[in-house]
């Protein structure tokens, strides 16, 4: 709490400063930044204001706007230490600021989770009907566009694939793909939809699985992943890895 006041406090008044000096701006001289120390004053000044920038952004779409002429008298005034409140009343205010800024975060992320949930159950529904998707027991869905002869794993195996996930609207939010490097894990230590799909999978397949949120990361927002979310994930079985592999892995 003390981070976000601070943080709070130290954003209020650049933005004031900045604003207070938005007249001056054609009078200024032109910024030099040739020395190390020119460009690290700079850096601080332009790391602040982005995050001041995404701060105010954040909490406007919230539906918290604050009133910019207040924001630069309150700066006027303690930078003339003539403060209207004292620090006591500061702390009270702003805390009271984190506190409806964390509400209404809560209140529009179980909104969206909600959205989530019911896309995911339209979706799962429609999808179960396509010719190929198989339905499991758990209600895991899965295709299967390369079948492999290999051996199939075991939960206490350990396995290398390639994959690439994405959400329902076909946004990529992981892809070992993209990183042109195939990842490693052992089986029982991912999300169930991947312990259970995995084992169906004989080395050299490649399937296609739709994750129903109970079986990935339930109602977890994950920031990539909105809680609530059935994911859809292609994944191709490279190997199941021998024991001194699979010891240096774990």
């Amino acid at each position: 709490m003390k981070k976000t006041i601070k943080l709070s406090l130290i954003a209020a008044s650049v933005f004031a400063l900045t604003a207070c000096n938005q007249e001056a701006k054609q009078e200024q001289a032109p910024v030099k930044l040739d020395t190390e120390a020119q460009q690290q004053a700079y850096g601080i000044g332009a790391s602040v204001g982005n995050f001041l920038n995404k701060d105010l952004a954040d909490k406007k779409e919230l539906g918290i706007e604050l009133d910019q002429t207040l924001l630069i008298r309150g700066f006027e005034d303690a930078l003339a230490g003539e403060a209207k409140i004292d620090e006591e009343k500061i702390r009270e205010v702003l805390t009271a600021l984190d506190t409806s800024v964390r509400t209404k975060q809560e209140a529009q992320a179980k909104i969206e989770a909600e959205k989530s949930q019911a896309a995911g159950v339209k979706y799962l529904a429609d999808n179960a009907k396509k010719e190929g998707v198989t339905v499991t027991e758990s209600g895991l869905q899965y295709e299967v566009i390369t079948q492999g002869d290999g051996e199939k794993p075991v939960a206490t195996d350990v396995v290398k694939v390639h994959y690439k996930g994405t959400l329902l609207d076909g946004t990529e939010f992981d892809s070992s793909y993209s990183r042109n490097e195939p990842t490693t894990f052992p089986l029982n230590r991912v999300i169930a939809g991947w312990t259970e799909g995995l084992q169906l999978m004989p080395v050299g397949s490649k399937y296609k699985f739709t994750i129903p949120a109970e079986l990935a990361y339930g109602d977890r927002d994950l920031g990539k992943i909105p809680a609530n979310s059935t994911l859809v994930f292609e994944v191709e079985l490279l190997e199941i890895q021998d024991e001194e592999k699979s010891a240096a892995a774990e």
